[in-house]
């Protein structure tokens, strides 16, 4: 039986009652499968003020002793607490133990006065698994978005993306797209950098670099189309023409996903040995503890890691 992780996320964000509601709802069969790194006091808490109950099945890890953590306020023990949650799981996927973990909300600021090395999520996966590159994307019940580069000033995304790592990214959202979606022959489409007003020509950042990406890909015997102009990509997408989208930028992939797929995307990370989703939110501190928190998107998290392991399993 393989086997996946649930991490708490931070236990004064909203972690605790997305984690348990999707755990409640969850089948028998993928409870049994999963493991949740975190402290049992805090989703119990969290399973109390969301109403539901801890299920008897689900196996729970602790990293070691909880401190006093309350719902809206972090402090240094709630964030060691969550960083400590992901080391574990991380530990438990390096032996073999976990082929998927799904994480639920960190703050990245707690996270890093409680010592983690690396920005995030996305960036300690890489880092642990030894991957030189990691692709962020966003999986939607309409759209499927890889980003080229991540949370980089629009002003530094000429400077920071090139041929390599763009042609990264294609290549790894195909492989996704085979891999654990089981789509035989997928076709990508990339977006290209904003047009020039002189008849929709192509601007200097596409010309020098998108265009060198897409025809690497395609002599690598990937079907890719584009140079696609933004404006009008993300419709056609949803509409079928391509099974999946590269962004060049952050915000450029992430309008789009928000206002389409809102609460139902999920992010998934790339290029891992391992399949790793979360939530499409953060921890909203403004609501923990008070048991209004939306599940959504953790249901489809725990739900996309089962059906991309299952997909690998099949494959």
């Amino acid at each position: 039986m393989t086997r996946l992780a649930i991490t708490l996320g931070d236990p004064t964000g909203v972690g605790p009652e997305i984690v348990a509601v999707t755990l409640a709802t969850a089948s028998a069969e993928v409870r049994a499968r999963t493991i949740v790194f975190g402290h049992r006091s805090a989703l119990a808490a969290g399973a109390a003020a969301m109403g539901v109950a801890v299920p008897a099945d689900v196996e729970v890890r602790e990293p070691g002793p909880a401190g006093a953590m309350v719902p809206g306020a972090p402090d240094l023990v709630s964030a060691r607490a969550q960083v400590d949650y992901l080391e574990a799981a991380i530990a438990a996927a390096q032996a073999g133990e976990v082929a998927a973990l799904v994480t639920a909300p960190i703050s990245k600021t707690w996270a890093r006065k409680a010592g983690l090395p690396t920005p995030g999520h996305t960036e300690l996966l890489a880092e642990r698994f030894g991957v030189p590159q990691v692709t962020m994307a966003f999986y939607g019940p309409r759209l499927r978005v890889a980003l080229a580069t991540v949370h980089v000033p629009l002003a530094q995304v000429p400077t920071t993306l090139d041929r390599g790592r763009l042609g990264v990214t294609i290549a790894q959202l195909h492989a996704s797209l085979r891999r654990d979606l089981g789509l035989a022959t997928p076709r990508v489409g990339c977006a290209g950098s904003t047009r020039t007003p002189a008849r929709a020509a192509c601007s200097a950042p596409t010309k020098a670099l998108v265009e060198p990406a897409i025809s690497d890909a395609r002599a690598a015997g990937l079907d890719v189309v584009g140079p696609l102009i933004p404006d009008a990509a993300f419709r056609d997408h949803a509409g079928g023409a391509v099974d999946a989208l590269v962004a060049l930028y952050h915000d450029q992939g992430l309008i789009p996903v928000k206002l389409l797929d809102f609460e139902e995307a999920v992010n998934v990370t790339l290029g891992l040995p391992i399949v790793r989703t979360s939530p499409d939110h953060g921890t909203a501190y403004d609501i923990a503890g008070r048991g209004v928190a939306r599940a959504t998107s953790m249901r489809a998290a725990l739900d996309r890691a089962v059906a991309m392991l299952a997909a690998r399993a099949a494959g």
